[in-house]
């Protein structure tokens, strides 16, 4: 009998290995809830019942995850999906359409495809629920949240303390607003420097408001080099770079804003706070030139799309996607494959580097 229970024990493990990608399993959270502030990049359904264009809930999205398709925007899981197991948590974060009740106290997933930080960002495509709207429905749910605590702000607050806070934007703000001057006139209105000035501005104000709301240990990403994604190789015909420069630049010009911010925060101007910031820029450069070590052997193609570097038109429904998707770094025009995804949240979780997590990585900040 104990033979044969130790042989369903390593069937199990096996199983486990293989479903779940060798990531460690604590028998707790390291923190209590994570709360998640984003775009495309790490939405997890949040505009499945939206009139938009930015959905991706049908096939072959989620193609590799065991729900299927969720309305993730990649074939597998996300970046915070993976950060999320790394951090020990059980199950996904899940997303605030459909959380309610004594779920909200685990965290919630906010973030909806095509947004950015400015509320107009995004409109092109469709609906879909900004920076500031998340904060509003974030503000919602603090409120909910005081009946698990007989409305003792101190406990709720001290609870909150301990929860990890992640806000990836900005993305949109560039592709679907900046560098779209057919359909919004920012372009013609700001200089790269002075738009790049008014985003930070702007997201300045936000991320206090999540302070105020009870945020104190806070992941901030800076926009990856998005010039360089298929959707712009599809697009961009420059004789001296693969990439399109111009936008790179300009993201560049927001990076740097972005990391004076941050040490603003850490210096004292949010009392009690540490906010960690994600080089993604740095880490997107690194991956395409590392891409063939991690063994991507496809780095400027979609695995799904239409077009050149079927980029010109993203992943249509019931298409059907490459073979064998761990071949590739991108899997549409826009978003990573699942792989690239669990490459950059390990970077970030455990770098021991300050190139990609600064001023310490997410184990670090969990453990504060």
């Amino acid at each position: 009998m104990r033979v044969v229970i130790n042989e369903l024990v390593l069937v199990v493990l096996v199983w486990l290995w293989l479903s779940g990608g060798a990531f460690p399993q604590p028998q707790q959270a390291q923190v209590p809830c994570f709360f998640i502030f984003g775009d495309s990049l790490v939405d997890n359904g949040n505009n499945n019942g939206m009139l938009t264009l930015a959905r991706a809930n049908y096939r072959p999205y989620g193609i590799d995850f065991p729900q299927g398709s969720t309305g993730r925007f990649t074939n597998g899981r996300t970046f915070v999906d993976v950060l999320a197991q790394l951090l020990g948590f059980s199950t996904y974060i899940p997303p605030y359409a459909r959380t309610r009740g004594r779920a909200l106290l685990r965290g919630v997933n906010y973030a909806s495809g095509a947004s950015g930080i400015r509320d107009e960002t995004g409109n092109n495509l469709g609906a879909h629920s900004s920076m500031n709207q998340q904060i509003s429905y974030f503000a919602d749910t603090v409120q909910e949240m005081r009946r698990f605590f007989r409305g003792d702000t101190d406990s709720l607050n001290a609870y909150l303390s301990r929860c990890i806070f992640y806000s990836g934007l900005g993305s949109n703000d560039y592709l679907n607003n900046y560098f779209m001057r057919d359909f919004y006139s920012t372009g013609s209105q700001f200089t790269p420097k002075a738009y790049a000035s008014s985003l930070i501005q702007d997201y300045t104000r936000q991320l206090t408001q999540l302070y105020q709301l009870g945020a104190r240990k806070v992941i901030v990403t800076a926009i990856g080099q998005i010039g360089c994604i298929p959707y712009e190789l599809a697009r961009y015909n420059g004789n001296n770079s693969r990439c399109n420069e111009e936008i790179n630049r300009a993201i560049v010009l927001f990076n740097t804003e972005l990391k004076k911010l941050v040490d603003r925060f850490n210096g004292g101007q949010l009392r009690g706070a540490k906010f960690v910031l994600l080089d993604s820029y740095q880490s997107s450069i690194d991956l395409y030139k590392k891409g063939k070590s991690y063994g991507f052997d496809v780095l400027d193609k979609g695995c799904c799309g239409v077009g050149r570097n079927n980029g010109q038109i993203t992943c249509l429904p019931l298409q059907d996607p490459c073979r064998d998707r761990s071949k590739y770094l991108f899997w549409d025009a826009f978003h990573p494959t699942e792989n690239a995804n669990i490459i950059l949240a390990k970077a970030a979780y455990g770098s021991k580097t300050k190139s990609y997590a600064c001023p310490m990585n997410i184990q670090d900040l969990a453990m504060l």
